[in-house]
C-alpha cells in the first residue's frame, strides 16, 4: 500500500468511526430515517474529501479533534448531495457504490428527509463548541459550507446540469458545471 493509500484509509476509519457517533441510531418512531442516515453514511466510500480537510489541519498544525469534526461535516454534506442526486427527479440512479441508493432501499420520501437531516446535521455539527472554541471560526465554517453547497456551489451546479440537458454543452459550461457540483466542496475541504 501506497503511503497515500494508508493516510487516505487511515483518515477515513477515523471518520467512520467519529460519524458512527454522531449519527442518531434507535428505534424510536423515526429510527427507518436514522437508519437511513446511517445507510448512506457508513455504506463506504474513499473519504476524499474528509482527508483533505484532515491533511491541511495536520499542514498547519489544528487540532486533529478539530479537524475531524470539520471533515464529518463535509462528508455529511457530501453524502447529502449524492442522496438528492439519486432521486427519480434528478439523476435517477438505482445504485450508489454497487448498493442500491437510498430511495430504492427505503422509498423517495425517505431520500429526500434523510439528505436534509444529513445536511442540517452537518451545520450542527459546525455550530458545536467541540467543533471550535471560537464562535467567529464556527461562524465563518458554516458561511463558507454554505456557499459550497448552495446555489452558487453544489445546487447551483446540480441546476445546470437538469438544465444541460435542454441545450448544447460547451466545454465552459462543462468546467463551470463540475467546479460547482463537485469541485466547490472539494475546495472547501482544502480551504
Amino acid at each position: 500500500m501506497t503511503d497515500f493509500a494508508a493516510k487516505l484509509a487511515k483518515a477515513a476509519q477515523a471518520v467512520d468511526q467519529e460519524m458512527d457517533n454522531l449519527l442518531p441510531h434507535g428505534r424510536e418512531l423515526e429510527h427507518r430515517q436514522f437508519d437511513a442516515m446511517r445507510y448512506t453514511v457508513l455504506g463506504g466510500g474513499k473519504r476524499l474529501r474528509p482527508f483533505l480537510v484532515i491533511a491541511g489541519g495536520e499542514i498547519f498544525g489544528r487540532d486533529i479533534a478539530e479537524g475531524l469534526r470539520v471533515a464529518e461535516a463535509v462528508e455529511f454534506v457530501h453524502a447529502y448531495s449524492l442522496v438528492h442526486d439519486d432521486l427519480p427527479c434528478m439523476d435517477d440512479d438505482d445504485l450508489r457504490r454497487g448498493q442500491p441508493t437510498v430511495n430504492i432501499k427505503f422509498d423517495e420520501a425517505t431520500a429526500v428527509l434523510t439528505g436534509d437531516a444529513l445536511l442540517t446535521l452537518a451545520f450542527e455539527v459546525l455550530a458545536d463548541p467541540s467543533t471550535h472554541p471560537d464562535a467567529e471560526i464556527r461562524c465563518s465554517l458554516a458561511t463558507a459550507f454554505s456557499r459550497a453547497a448552495g446555489a452558487s456551489g453544489m445546487v447551483g451546479g446540480q441546476m445546470i446540469d437538469l438544465e444541460a440537458e435542454n441545450f448544447e454543452t460547451t466545454p465552459e459550461l462543462i468546467t463551470r458545471l463540475e467546479n460547482m457540483k463537485t469541485g466547490a466542496l472539494i475546495s472547501l475541504s482544502c480551504e
